[in-house]
């Protein structure tokens, strides 16, 4: 039995080239909510989103597994309410083998079929000293092939364009999304970027090494500039100066924020597509309106839910 894979009847998407898609194609990223109202906040998301009808939605896991009962608990729920094909994070920091092994069955029991397999950040969050546990996996790469040994998922991995803030190279980035292919991964996601270039010549860099599945940009939209100023700095996300430009004298006007960053992701995404790029993640930060209107520019409308 193989795992399920939404991309393999259209051939390799992501990379110049590409044989053309009907349609733009979409995923979407939540988090699991803390609070009665950001639950409600989140549905409020989801509902707004699924018309859409991504190929998948991915729910986050918190650093050291923190959110691991509320990550279930939010996939469960959007698999059994909703036509949405829900791909449940999981993390190995700060968990046995076991532990996580029981995770990734509970996940299959419950009909969940995709997993985004991520090595995590440690407990007290990214720029912390990981040390990964003796019984424990040690790496993304171990993670999915402890995934594809237990059950045939999809599973899909993180790439950085602008390289992993512990990695010493590209060429080691490359060489660890090689391993993650060889052990299973048949799909990566991107952390979120503004220099298209820059991500252009990781596409680059990963053709050139023979990769083939496919690589989501993953885009998303900011209206609070000061937060995606903390944001990128913990992961090391370049935020070129013209985006700042942009923002600037903006804190007060909220609604100018939401026009500029509905323009700055629509224009990303239309230069990927000259790119050969047809997909496209996003984080939505449980906010649906923008990701909804980005997604109008891009020509995708909702689908009657059954059909």
């Amino acid at each position: 039995m193989n795992a399920v894979n939404p991309y393999n009847a259209f051939g390799p998407i992501g990379r110049a080239g590409a044989r053309a898609t009907s349609r733009v194609r979409l995923s979407f990223e939540f988090f699991p909510p803390k609070t009665e109202a950001m639950e409600e906040s989140l549905w409020a998301a989801i509902r707004r989103l699924e018309p859409l009808a991504p190929d998948f939605v991915s729910v986050t896991y918190g650093a050291g597994g923190s959110t691991r009962e509320r990550t279930h608990r939010t996939v469960k729920r959007i698999l059994a309410e909703t036509q949405l094909k829900p791909a449940a994070h999981l993390t190995c920091v700060g968990a046995s083998r076991s532990e996580v092994d029981e995770v990734i069955r509970e996940y299959w029991d419950a009909g969940i079929r995709r997993i985004v397999a991520l090595r995590g950040d440690p407990p007290e969050g990214i720029g912390g000293a990981y040390v990964p546990r003796a019984d424990g996996y040690a790496n993304a790469t171990e993670l999915t092939a402890a995934i594809r040994r237990i059950a045939p998922f999809e599973v899909i991995v993180g790439v950085y364009p602008e390289k992993h803030p512990e990695s010493p190279s590209f060429e080691h980035d490359i060489n660890v999304l090689k391993a993650k292919v060889n052990a299973g991964a048949s799909v990566a996601v991107s952390q979120f970027f503004f220099d298209v270039d820059a991500f252009l010549r990781f596409r680059d860099r990963v053709d050139a090494a023979g990769i083939t599945i496919p690589i989501l940009p993953g885009i998303m939209p900011v209206t609070n500039f000061n937060g995606l100023k903390k944001m990128s700095a913990s992961c090391r996300t370049a935020v070129p100066g013209w985006l700042a430009t942009l923002f600037e004298g903006l804190d007060e006007d909220p609604d100018t924020r939401r026009l500029i960053a509905c323009s700055v992701a629509a224009e990303m995404c239309a230069k990927l597509e000259e790119e050969g790029f047809s997909a496209f993640h996003f984080y939505t930060l449980n906010r649906a309106d923008l990701v909804y209107a980005i997604c109008r520019v891009l020509g995708v409308r909702d689908k009657e839910l059954g059909s």
